[in-house]
């Protein structure tokens, strides 16, 4: 169990599975949206996500031209869990508030796109392309 928050606290999620890989994405987008060098997140099936309060306060953006989406608090602005996909809810791993003991970097994606000041100093697998 891993629950999570904004950094207001007006949003609140819980998570019912084990977290373990982290998933670093170094694209422009995800630098541009997080004003760093990248997102953290952790991928979970839907049915183990729930929001538990705020989802009124959660409001959804989407790259004009492009699949590419995130969500986010309206009051505070704090990176929001998501859809990844038809199955799958990202979590930014930042908004985690416990269970995130195991987390570990598995995978970097888009490192041909990563900010030429970062370097990558750990184990995750790196992927040039996104996930293959």
């Amino acid at each position: 169990m891993a629950l999570g928050e904004c950094n207001c606290g007006a949003v609140s999620y819980e998570v019912d599975a084990a977290l373990t890989d982290v998933f670093l994405c170094h694209c422009s987008i995800c630098r541009k949206s997080t004003g760093s060098g990248g997102i953290a997140v952790a991928l979970v099936n839907r049915a183990a996500f729930r929001f538990l309060t705020g989802e009124e306060s959660i409001v959804k953006w989407t790259k004009p031209n492009h699949d590419w989406h995130t969500y986010f608090c309206k009051i505070c602005g704090s990176a929001l869990p998501g859809e990844n996909d038809a199955t799958q809810m990202y979590i930014p791993v930042g908004t985690l508030s416990s269970g995130y003991e195991s987390l570990r970097v598995a995978h970097h994606l888009f490192t041909n796109s990563k900010a030429h000041w970062e370097v990558i100093g750990d184990t995750g697998i790196q992927h040039p392309n996104g996930y293959e």
